[in-house]
């Protein structure tokens, strides 16, 4: 199966216990949720931690808060109607220019995902081995094809399943030195307060939700669920679980993935926080690690490598996916994977050659996928607000009051962060 093409069947799984079949409903947003791991998050929540301490803890916690609502709103709406937001998209924007102006940002974005997640991987591989960062970007982009290969010769199941592995490493990578190293419990609390200190922190917070309210993860997960589920209409027509309790298993895998992501995330700041605080060179990937082994040790110190390196092969396969399920959707076109994989992997080769700062390029692909999350956000609201698009499962007026106050809170915010990066 490839991205784009919604199941002819829906496979059920044996009734030999309900806990079986709860467990097979689970599994999508535990993907998507690999969006909210990627390099970009560990920068922004590493920075954060070393240059303010506690005091953007509570930024953490209301991104992980609003991500759980813009997650699940996409999961429903690729149950229900078994398409992707891409596709509802593509079939309801009539103007053919108006569809490939909408495809170029989306595609845009996608391109500033991959950037973020193969330079993330590229660094690993190079604190970790050594091996010269366009080389190691070259491996990550190769990896992630193999894994996209896997999802169309194997199917979603096998996918998800190798993707919550990788998380398995991400989370272990970067939550140990917490464990080790414990931070003040009143320090954490009091970070809880929502409060800034200056211009800085400001920036830093809109990069926080930035990277993590991401548009490629409202467009993909959408498009796992339809993978896995197919629409209301097939499901019946197959046997298939009844939306209700596709929907009610979404909730709780949507809870399982954004509590993963949200206690991995703040780990992060965390870490930074207790033990890198004020400690020159740490707002980059390469100093951060490096403080980490004097602070910690070489074995907290190579997990935390190996954690990043796990992030870049999951988050730029999810974000390839991602980028192949826009074009499909939007352009009704489809071009070959590696093709597609070797077009989206050359800017960052490009960036990594040129001696860029890897770092600095990881926050500047924030910026670019701030442009995006309005395209992908308000969209998705209105279609899982409307009777005609989700029938009986539309939001409750107080869902969408909510995904309102989401949206016009992250647009926002994420002004505040473009005017702060081009007037600052």
């Amino acid at each position: 199966m490839t991205p784009g093409d919604a199941p002819a069947t829906v496979a059920r799984p044996p009734r030999s216990a309900a806990g079986t079949r709860v467990v097979w409903l689970m599994g999508p947003a535990l993907v998507a949720g690999v969006a909210y791991l990627d390099p970009g998050n560990v920068a922004s929540n590493m920075t954060a931690g070393a240059r303010y301490g506690y005091l953007l803890v509570w930024v953490v916690v209301l991104a992980n808060g609003m991500a759980w609502l813009i997650q699940y709103l996409s999961a429903k709406l690729g149950i229900v109607t078994g398409e992707s937001l891409p596709q509802v998209l593509g079939r309801r924007i009539r103007r053919r220019p108006a569809r490939i102006a909408y495809w170029l940002q989306a595609e845009a974005v996608a391109m500033a995902t991959d950037l973020a997640e193969v330079i993330g991987g590229a660094v690993a591989l190079n604190l970790l081995f050594g091996i010269p960062l366009v080389v190691g970007g070259l491996i990550t982009g190769i990896v992630s094809l193999l894994l996209l290969v896997v999802h169309s010769r194997r199917g979603p199941r096998t996918f998800e399943f190798i993707i919550i592995g990788l998380v398995v490493i991400i989370s272990t990578g970067f939550c140990v030195g917490v464990f080790l190293a414990p931070p003040e419990a009143g320090s954490v609390l009091g970070g809880l307060v929502p409060r800034f200190e200056d211009s800085g922190s400001v920036l830093l917070a809109a990069s926080i939700l930035g990277a993590t309210i991401m548009p490629h993860a409202i467009y993909a997960h959408s498009a796992l669920s339809r993978d896995r589920f197919g629409g209301d209409e097939t499901r019946t027509a197959n046997g298939g679980f009844s939306t209700k309790r596709l929907l009610r298993a979404t909730r709780w895998d949507v809870s399982i993935a954004m509590a993963i992501a949200g206690t991995v995330n703040l780990c992060i700041l965390l870490l930074a926080a207790a033990n890198l605080s004020g400690i020159a060179g740490t707002d980059s990937l390469e100093g951060a690690y490096a403080a980490i082994g004097a602070s910690l040790g070489p074995i907290v110190a190579t997990l935390f490598a190996v954690g990043l390196l796990a992030s870049g092969l999951a988050s730029t396969s999810v974000g390839a996916y991602a980028g192949a399920e826009i074009m499909a959707g939007l352009l009704h076109a489809r071009i070959p994977l590696l093709t597609r994989r070797l077009v989206t992997l050359v800017p960052a080769l490009v960036v990594l050659a040129i001696g860029f700062d890897p770092t600095l390029a990881l926050v500047l692909s924030q910026v670019v996928l701030s442009f995006g999350i309005p395209f992908a956000l308000i969209p998705l609201v209105i279609l899982t607000a409307r009777s005609s698009v989700l029938g009986p499962w539309r939001n409750h007026w107080a869902t969408t009051a909510a995904g309102v106050a989401a949206s016009v809170f992250l647009v926002t915010l994420n002004g505040v962060l473009l005017w702060l990066v081009f007037t600052g």
